[in-house]
């Protein structure tokens, strides 16, 4: 199974309260339309090839297809034989495992390759019924009320999505229901939706809530826990790594006090589902399920750094509002498939780096911990704390 990356940054309670705000405002009636992939095409009479009839992520033009039909057979059956030797490849030969996602899953095997790389099959098998179980059950009135309000407004233009009738919106409020009474502490989170949605367009209903179920717990393990500690965690840690990897973008950034939550909530939130093209948001995600968070990272200071790179740009953006414009709606050119795989494995970061930025931002996090509950202890006459543990 493919491990997370957990990363970390300052927190505090006003960022919480942006990111919360931030979210909300994004989750308006067509709010998976709000995207930095920012061009919107009329509605069409049939749908792309990934089944949109309109919207931003529509596309009228065929896949440029880099591979000849020899190569793409070729490539399937090194993976079928792949996933039919799983647990030997992933105990002995990892690394054969992540090149190859790096180079793309094909669309034959991908929904059976994100069923394994996320463990999904494991969960599976060990709770076997148990999503018509959690289905079974009434779970919490309030939290069914917050779903379906939402369940409509995911992805309205895409085939599953598109009518009340169609199957897509049920299968939807159904995973998102079954894990609100699976994992109570979480419930649900607006941002979960659009994640959950993409899975169902990958997989069929049960297998995506098991690698919902995944994704939740492990790969965004607390991203959805009130006051998104996690993302402000997160978002200390981007922005020193990308003092590192664009300096000059990070310089501007600080020049005009743009807080990274301003920008990366929805990037990571959604885990990118409401940010990329489709073409690169598929492949994103095959390294993701393999890589872990990291890979959000490095595709995020892709885009800040070629955005905000040149100096043209930067000496336009002379405030706040117009860099978080431009940072919304980058050249689409730096959203492009070949654009972002090519750039995210050449940033000049290494795991170690990672490693290094997340300890940093967890003893930042400790230290702004113990400095509040010092603070309310001096509020509270003096009176010693409980535990020392936080809620």
């Amino acid at each position: 199974m493919a491990t997370t990356m957990m990363a970390s940054p300052t927190s505090n309670s006003s960022a919480s309260s942006t990111s919360v705000s931030l979210l909300q405002r994004q989750s308006s009636k067509n709010a998976d339309t709000v995207s930095v992939c920012s061009t919107t095409s009329a509605f069409s009479t049939c749908p792309d090839r990934h089944g949109f009839y309109g919207g931003n992520q529509f596309s009228e033009k065929p896949k440029k297809e880099t591979l000849t039909r020899e190569q793409i057979i070729a490539r399937e059956k090194k993976w079928i034989h792949m996933t039919s030797h799983w647990a030997e490849y992933m105990n002995t030969n990892y690394k054969k495992v992540r090149e190859r996602c790096r180079k793309g899953i094909p669309d034959a095997v991908r929904q059976k390759a994100w069923f394994l790389l996320t463990g999904a099959n494991h969960l599976m098998g060990k709770f076997p019924d148990w999503y018509q179980h959690l289905l079974d059950q009434p779970g919490n009135p309030q939290i069914i009320d917050e779903i379906r309000k939402d369940q409509h407004r995911q992805f309205p233009h895409h085939e599953m999505f598109i009518d009340d009738d169609k199957p897509g919106q049920k299968e939807l409020f159904n995973v998102l229901k079954a894990y609100s009474v699976y994992n109570p502490t979480v419930g649900y989170c607006q941002a979960q939706a659009p994640i959950a949605a993409f899975l169902l367009m990958q997989l069929p209903s049960e297998q995506a809530f098991w690698c919902f179920v995944a994704i939740c717990d492990k790969y965004l393990e607390n991203y959805f826990t009130p006051g998104l500690e996690m993302l402000q965690r997160d978002a200390g840690m981007l922005n020193r790594l990308l003092k590192k990897t664009s300096p000059a973008a990070y310089r501007h950034l600080q020049k005009h006090n743009v807080d990274p939550l301003l920008y990366m909530t929805d990037w990571f939130l959604c885990a990118m589902t409401r940010t990329l093209p489709w073409d690169t948001l598929l492949r994103v995600w095959d390294c993701f399920l393999c890589e872990g968070v990291r890979i959000f990272f490095k595709v995020a200071l892709v885009i800040i750094g070629a955005t905000l790179g040149p100096q043209k740009v930067r000496s336009q953006c002379n405030g706040l509002c117009e860099t978080l414009a431009v940072l919304r709606s980058p050249p689409k050119k730096f959203l492009e498939e070949d654009f972002i795989m090519h750039h995210i494995f050449r940033l000049n970061i290494t795991i170690e780096d990672f490693h290094r930025e997340h300890k940093k931002q967890e003893m930042l996090h400790r230290k702004a911990k113990l400095e509040q509950q010092k603070t309310q202890q001096q509020q509270n006459g003096g009176g010693s704390s409980s535990n020392g543990r936080h809620s």
